[in-house]
C-alpha cells in the first residue's frame, strides 16, 4: 500500500524520510543511479559540505558530482507542502512610529484597541424599572464595573504611549540610523524614566509591535543586553554586534573566510571589546556556521552553481 502512495502526485509524497523522499523524485525522473543512490543515502556528508568524501562514495569526478547536487537542488523536500491549506495572519502593528519636523510622532493603532461604550440610556431604563433596592444597588455595581473598565483600557493605552515614547527616545539612533546603532537598554531602565513598576513595562511590551519606517518590530526587541565599549565609551547593543557580524560574513571571500579570531579583531577596530566565546555565540544565533562549514558551503555553491 505504501509504494502505491508513493507513485500518487506530487512526486515524493508518502515518503518515511527526506532521502526517501529525494529517491522518490530522482526516480521519477529517470535520475536515479548506483551514484545518485549512494549520494542520497549520505545527505549529512552533503550538508557538511564534505565533497571529497562523497565523490569517494559515490565514485564520480567534480563534474558528474556538481551535476547530481543540481539535480538534487531541484528537487522538492516537502512536495505536500504546496496543498497546506493554513492561512498566514499578517502581524498588526499596536504603534506606529514616524519622523516628522518636530521629532518623532508615535501613534496607537486604534483598529487593535478595544472599541466599549456604556449605554446609559438603558442603565436610565433599567434603574427606572428596578422593583427594590437590591435590584438598584446591582446596577449600581454594574454600571461602577463599567466605567472602571473603561479607565483602565484608557489607562493602559496611555500606557503603551508612554513607553514607546521612552523606547523612542532611548533607541533614537536606531530609528534615525538602522541596527547598527541599537543601545542596551533594560525593562529597568524604561520604568525609572516614566516611573512605573518594571513589572508593568514588561507587561505592556509584550506581544505588542511598533511599526516605523524601517520595518515592524516587536517592543522587547528594543531591550537587548550590552557590549562593552573597546575605547572606553558608550556600551553597544548585542544586536549591532550580530549586525556588524552578518555584515563582515556577508562580504568575506570564498579564499578568505574569517575565523572567529579575525572577527574579533575586526570588530574591535570598530570599537567593539568582545570575547572569542561571545563572537562564537552571536554567530551562530543569526544562523551562520563556523569558517570550515562557510568554506564547504561556497565550495558547495560554487561547485554546484
Amino acid at each position: 500500500m505504501l509504494g502505491v502512495i508513493q507513485t500518487f502526485d506530487p512526486a515524493g509524497v508518502g515518503a518515511r524520510s527526506l532521502a526517501e523522499c529525494l529517491a522518490i523524485q530522482a526516480k521519477e525522473a529517470d535520475r536515479y543511479d548506483p551514484a545518485m543512490a549512494r549520494l542520497i543515502d549520505n545527505l549529512d556528508y552533503l550538508a557538511r559540505g564534505n565533497l571529497g568524501a562523497l565523490k569517494r562514495i559515490c565514485g564520480v569526478d567534480d563534474e558528474d558530482l556538481a551535476d547530481m547536487i543540481r539535480e538534487l537542488r531541484a528537487y522538492d523536500p516537502k512536495p505536500g507542502l504546496r496543498y497546506a491549506s493554513a492561512t498566514i495572519e499578517a502581524v498588526t502593528p499596536d504603534v506606529y512610529v514616524a519622523r516628522t519636523a518636530k521629532g518623532w510622532a508615535i501613534e496607537l493603532n486604534n483598529a487593535t484597541l478595544p472599541r466599549l461604550i456604556v449605554n446609559r440610556s438603558y442603565y436610565t431604563e433599567l434603574a427606572g424599572a428596578a422593583p427594590d433596592g437590591a435590584s438598584k444597588a446591582w446596577l449600581n455595581e454594574s454600571l461602577q464595573s463599567a466605567n472602571w473598565l473603561l479607565k483602565a483600557l484608557d489607562q493602559r493605552a496611555r500606557t503603551i504611549v508612554k513607553v514607546c515614547n521612552e523606547i523612542v527616545k532611548q533607541q533614537d539612533a536606531f530609528f534615525r540610523h538602522g541596527v547598527s546603532h541599537l543601545r542596551p537598554l533594560t525593562l529597568r531602565q524604561v520604568a525609572e524614566e516614566i516611573g512605573m513598576h518594571e513589572s508593568t513595562v514588561s507587561r505592556v511590551t509584550s506581544n505588542k509591535y511598533l511599526s516605523c519606517d524601517r520595518g515592524l518590530y516587536e517592543l522587547k526587541y528594543f531591550f537587548t543586553s550590552g557590549i562593552q565599549s573597546a575605547d572606553g565609551g558608550d556600551a553597544v547593543s548585542a544586536e549591532a554586534v550580530k549586525s556588524h557580524i552578518k555584515a563582515l560574513i556577508a562580504v568575506e571571500r570564498p579564499d578568505a573566510i574569517l575565523s572567529d579570531d579575525q572577527l574579533v579583531d575586526l570588530l574591535r577596530g570598530k570599537g567593539f571589546d568582545i570575547a572569542r566565546r561571545t563572537v562564537a555565540k552571536y554567530r551562530e544565533a543569526i544562523g551562520l556556521g563556523s569558517s570550515v562549514q562557510r568554506r564547504r558551503q561556497k565550495a558547495l555553491g560554487s561547485r554546484a552553481a
